[in-house]
């Protein structure tokens, strides 16, 4: 199948997938609900299956016991391979954290004020972007800029950017979304422009300032700036109901990673291992420390819960956008965590 065939597919898909919804979904979720929960982690990632995901990956890191790893279903479908608990994967907005961590470090070292303006960092983009300045980039990593999310924008999803610039053109002069620090909305667009002052303050890719700040650090080996930095072979494939083909090759510009990768980093940093003096508390101010993502085919949650001392990865390559596979999949993480609070 070519990917014009495949980009037509998806847009059927996305214009019926809703009203189809309203029909079936609920008793998918009412049932999920119902079931009793199961004895083990394990069972419940096998159960997964059965609600229509293609495969499912968690990672458990409790502390004071080494981590543990469950997988079910497929990596990749049509070739019939095992989900892999090791394999990398899109992990979309969990990269927030990260962006969000380099922009800490950079303020502590004063190379950047999170009270200075849009129009103080990128001049160009006054008139372009409404209320440049007075967009302070305190607001952009809290998404209360206003400034329009790019992926609300036509088509994004059936054909996404191809670059940064292109991202980026697809919302200049668009009206704003709200004046500036009064409400919240999340947006994408803040994280590009944050990616793109990344790279303008430390002359360096955004990746490459993040693996030298936070990964290598760590020690962490299998995260990635994109899947053209990987053998595909490693990446775990990514689906959409109703779409057959494999679309793991489609770029959303994700971060890649395995769960274990992204285990080990939310642990430093919610145990504050992360941070140089001063920086926590500029962190803190600014940003959370758990995140979910959502890209076609990708489906992740990253959090760390503070009454069992535990951190909890989940991952699944199955999604649509009418709402009821990410219920599905927050259901099945919460059954999950369950488990563990009740052993």
């Amino acid at each position: 199948m070519t990917r014009k065939q495949t980009k037509q597919i998806l847009r059927g898909v996305l214009l019926i997938g809703t009203v189809v919804s309203m029909f079936f979904v609920p008793w998918i979720l009412v049932k999920t609900w119902l079931t009793p929960l199961p004895d083990t982690v394990q069972e419940q990632v096998n159960d997964a299956i059965g609600l229509g995901f293609d495969g499912i990956l968690v990672y458990v890191d409790r502390a004071g016991t080494e981590p543990a790893f469950y997988a079910a279903g497929w990596k990749n479908r049509e070739n019939r391979i095992p989900a892999n608990p090791h394999a990398l994967f899109k992990i979309a907005s969990i990269g927030k954290l990260y962006d969000a961590l380099a922009i800490t470090k950079l303020v502590g070292d004063n190379r950047l004020s999170l009270d200075k303006t849009l129009a103080d960092y990128f001049p160009e983009l006054v008139g372009r972007i409404e209320n440049a300045e007075r967009i302070t980039l305190r607001m952009m990593v809290e998404h209360r800029s206003g400034i329009p999310n790019l992926t609300n924008t036509p088509n994004f999803w059936i054909d996404p950017p191809k670059s940064s610039s292109e991202a980026l053109e697809r919302v200049l002069d668009l009206p704003a979304s709200f004046s500036p620090g009064e409400d919240y909305e999340y947006s994408n667009t803040n994280y590009l422009l944050i990616t793109l002052l990344i790279e303008k303050v430390t002359d360096m890719s955004k990746f490459e300032y993040i693996k030298k700040e936070i990964l290598n650090p760590l020690g962490l080996k299998n995260t990635f700036g994109s899947f053209h930095e990987v053998n595909l072979d490693d990446l775990m494939s990514g689906y959409y109901v109703g779409v057959e083909e494999d679309i793991k090759t489609t770029d959303y510009g994700s971060m890649i990673a395995t769960a274990e990768d992204v285990g080990i980093f939310l642990r430093a940093l919610n145990d504050g291992s992360l941070f140089d003096e001063g920086e926590q508390e500029i962190y803190s101010s600014i940003y959370v420390y758990n995140h979910t993502g959502l890209i076609p085919g990708y489906q992740s949650i990253a959090k760390y819960h503070k009454d069992i001392d535990t951190v909890v990865i989940q991952f699944v390559n199955t999604t649509n956008f009418d709402g009821y596979t990410w219920s599905l999949f927050e259901m099945v993480y919460n059954r999950v965590v369950k488990i563990l609070r009740r052993e």
